[in-house]
């Protein structure tokens, strides 16, 4: 198998996982409440064992999933991944006891995580974290956590927490660990956030929560490093997201100008609907490859990660939000109906472009690593005459 091309076993998982989302997901997710954690369709999820595939599987597997079920089921996408990206870190960089305490109940659908990064003045730089993880008084080498995180996947009905906070003042990213905190620890509170997206998105307040070593994600002060490769694998992966959500917008528009009458035809003989909709297909499937490329990269092992997660992240949920914009324009006023799939979409398509690192972000991320690469010779712009 390359990059750009599915062998038949891959290709017959993602009709059966589309299967699965249909008949047995999105019942499940048409009867949860917006804003809340829908624990049946997580348990579903792990009685599927798709949860445990999230821990057994490569990146190429993880964007398969996770773009088979956005075709079908957004919600379900939706919690797959928030339980992947907040447990990750722990089967990563967990200790034993960490992933035999916390794991099993995670792959079952039973446990919530939640991946707890973002803070009011540190989003997208994440090296600005402002959560201190103070040295306790006592002289017992454990510390106390005090501050507020933001915009928290999953926040505050998580069952756990992997949180990232700053144990050496002034160092930016080299002063940040990684912290796996239960939910009833003393000091931990938290409030919904009124939000666009139907999964729940909160804050947390830290006052004084107590954490030792034994609740340490990697080496202290190695946080970062914990943060970034969890994103370097989850953000091809969030590309996958998005591009499932384009491809459904895709075959509701195909559906659509086939059978709609206009004009004496239908409205798929317009030239300039037909060509609208050759454009969604060549950018979805453009950035379908590149969120595959980047995804085989990370499993290969590739220098070049970084890049890659960021070009594929930030070439495909652009391009799902033209997709669903377009799909939008050419059904009209009825894609805008409540509870219509493109009025659902168009409500989906939006955050991917700001979390896990904003559009801009990945751009930044991108020149980086490309500068990085280049040869270090003096520029020879301009050749003699």
């Amino acid at each position: 198998m390359t990059a750009f091309s599915l062998d038949p076993a891959r290709t017959a998982w993602c009709a059966e996982l589309r299967t699965l989302a249909a008949e047995q997901l999105r019942p499940l997710a048409e009867k949860g409440e917006p804003g809340h954690v829908n624990r049946p369709l997580v348990a579903e999820l792990g009685r599927l064992g798709l949860l445990t595939r999230l821990f057994t599987s490569g990146a190429l597997d993880l964007c398969l999933m996770r773009e088979s079920l956005a075709q079908t089921c957004t919600e379900a996408e939706t919690a797959l991944a928030l339980q992947g990206l907040g447990a990750h870190p722990v089967h990563a960089y967990g200790t034993a006891a960490q992933r035999d305490r916390w794991l099993p109940g995670v792959r079952d659908g039973a446990l919530v995580a939640a991946f707890a990064l973002s803070e009011p003045g540190a989003g997208s730089d994440a090296a600005a974290l402002a959560l201190r993880a103070e040295p306790d008084p006592d002289g017992s080498g454990h510390w106390r956590l005090t501050g507020e995180k933001c915009w928290i996947s999953n926040a505050p009905e998580a069952d756990f927490y992997t949180v990232f906070a700053r144990t050496v003042p002034g160092a930016g990213a080299r002063g940040v660990t990684a912290f796996l905190v239960p939910a009833d620890r003393p000091g931990l509170t938290g409030a919904p956030l009124d939000m666009l997206s139907p999964h729940p998105i909160g804050t947390l307040a830290f006052d004084a929560v107590p954490v030792t070593a034994d609740d340490v994600l990697g080496e202290p002060d190695r946080g970062f490093r914990v943060a970034m490769h969890t994103l370097n694998l989850f953000r091809p992966s969030v590309g996958a997201f998005a591009v499932g959500m384009a491809q459904a917008a895709l075959d509701a528009t195909l559906a659509h100008t086939a059978g709609r009458d206009a004009f004496g035809g239908k409205l798929k003989d317009l030239q300039t609907v037909a060509h609208q909709v050759a454009e969604m297909a060549l950018r979805t499937e453009a950035a379908r490859l590149m969120v595959y490329a980047a995804a085989a990269a990370y499993d290969e092992g590739a220098p070049d990660v970084p890049k890659r997660a960021a070009m594929a992240k930030l070439l495909a949920t652009e391009t799902a939000q033209y997709v669903v914009d377009a799909a939008v324009q050419l059904h009209g006023a009825r894609a805008l109906s409540r509870g219509h799939l493109l009025e659902h979409l168009y409500r989906e398509v939006r955050a991917p472009r700001i979390y896990e690192g904003a559009s801009e972000v990945q751009r930044a991320v991108i020149a980086k690593e490309l500068y990085r690469e280049a040869p270090t010779r003096p520029d020879a712009a301009v050749e003699d005459q």
